[in-house]
Order: structure tokens, then C-alpha cells, then sequence
């Protein structure tokens, strides 16, 4: 067996299907959504669990914060045999339509981060697999979850001197919100042939960006109508393994 240095598993794992939260806390609002949880390691960033939904073997594991951290998650996850990839993550919108608590379930990503851009030319594009996107979307659907499809960016800090600016600018461009971990999961995720999906609970009104350290506060703190984002995220992503992997 190949024990993976960061993630710290191996393939007895035994799992096709991977949910990849940021945060290692939000595996704890994951495992109600399972049965027969069994808390796996915690190394680093890392941590992880599995269960089963409705007969699907499901993974959970954190990647921590940015692209180089989640690049490493795929890359291990791929080694023990993982073949499909939902991240669910947060994001600040970039466009007033997009409420807090909406999810984003992302359709392709500006690869504005470093991580995606060390494997592989720019021109290069950051894109979901289109069998998972569309069951998230089928799923996000039934579930009568407020979504918006469309394109994301991903960056590497949200505390630059030109964070207005470079808001300014890609809310111009109908970008619907921003994060720091998609562009790196779609672009390795593409690069080593596992199927991959974004989808992003929206915890920072556009209108609010300019406290963007506040806004992330107050979800911590458990802002209703963000963890009410958050656990849609789940279950739509939930939903969409067991539409293609029952």
C-alpha cells in the first residue's frame, strides 16, 4: 500500500468519491449527512473521515487554504484511487445577484492563483467535468437550493493592497465570485484525468467587500443564512455522487 505523505492514506481507503472541504471543521457538518463515519487522520491541513450516502462510499478531506495545498490533496487522492472531486468551499460574490448563502456551482475559473500555473501554460482552461457539473445542477435543482452557474476566479490572497481594484475589475467581466482553490482542482484534476466540481457558498455580499474580514467573521461566528449555504453545498454535492456513482 502507498501511504500518501500529506493526506496520510492510503487505497484501503477504498473510495471513488471525494468531497473536499477547505475548512477541517466542516467535516464535522459533513458527517451527519453520513452513516457509518470513521474519522481517518489529521496531518497538517489534512484531515479526513468516511461514510456512506445512500450507499455511496464517500471521502472527506480538507485541503486547508489556496491552490498549493489543494493541488496536493488531488494529486494524493488520485494516487489511492479517488477518480471523482467536489470541492465545497466559500466565497466573496462579485456580483449583487449572488446572496449570501447562494451556492456557485462553477462553470469555469480564472486561473488568477500561482498553483494551476505551475503545471501548465495559462492558455490552459480551468473547466469542471460537464457529467458532474450537471448533476450538481440537476441536484441543486431538487433540492430547491439558491444557485447560480457561471465563472468563477481564484486567487492567492484577499488582503493585497489592490483587492478594490481587481474587484472592480472582474465584477466588470461578470466574474459571479471569488475563492483560491477551484482554478488549481480543475486544472490538475484535468491534467490527471480525474472528473472535478466547484461548488462555493457564497459568505461575502458584493456590496459588503470591502470588509471581507468582518464578512468571513461573522460565518464563522455561524451567520444562518451562510451555514444554510453551506449545508446545501453538501447535500447538492452528496446528491450528484450518488446520481453517478450508485
Amino acid at each position: 500500500m502507498s501511504l500518501q505523505p500529506h493526506i496520510r492514506l492510503d487505497e484501503t481507503v477504498n473510495a471513488k468519491c471525494a468531497l473536499l472541504p477547505g475548512d477541517p471543521a466542516r467535516l464535522d457538518r459533513i458527517a451527519p449527512f453520513l452513516t457509518d463515519v470513521k474519522e481517518l487522520g489529521f496531518n497538517r491541513e489534512y484531515r479526513s473521515l468516511v461514510g456512506t450516502y445512500k450507499g455511496v462510499r464517500i471521502l472527506a478531506v480538507s485541503t486547508g487554504i489556496g491552490g498549493a495545498s489543494a493541488a496536493i490533496a488531488v494529486e494524493e487522492l488520485k494516487n489511492i484511487g479517488v477518480e471523482n472531486m467536489i470541492r465545497i468551499g466559500s466565497c466573496g460574490a462579485l456580483q449583487p445577484k449572488v446572496k449570501l448563502g447562494d451556492i456557485l456551482l462553477v462553470s469555469g475559473c480564472v486561473r488568477d492563483d500561482g498553483a494551476s500555473k505551475t503545471y501548465i501554460v495559462p492558455e490552459f482552461p480551468a473547466v469542471p467535468d460537464t457529467e458532474l457539473l450537471v448533476a450538481c445542477i440537476d441536484a441543486a435543482k431538487a433540492l430547491k437550493a439558491p444557485y447560480h452557474t457561471g465563472i468563477a476566479r481564484s486567487h492567492d490572497s484577499f488582503y493585497t493592497d489592490r483587492e478594490e481594484e481587481w474587484n472592480a475589475y472582474w465584477h466588470k467581466a461578470g466574474i459571479l465570485g471569488s475563492d483560491m482553490e477551484t482554478a488549481a482542482l480543475f486544472t490538475v484534476g484535468a491534467l490527471r484525468g480525474v472528473k472535478t466540481a466547484s461548488i462555493l457558498n457564497n459568505v461575502v455580499a458584493f456590496e459588503d467587500k470591502a470588509d471581507t474580514a468582518a464578512a468571513i467573521g461573522d460565518y464563522v461566528d455561524g451567520a444562518a443564512l451562510a451555514m444554510q449555504g453551506e449545508e446545501n453545498e453538501i447535500h447538492v454535492a452528496l446528491e450528484a455522487f450518488y446520481a453517478l456513482c450508485r
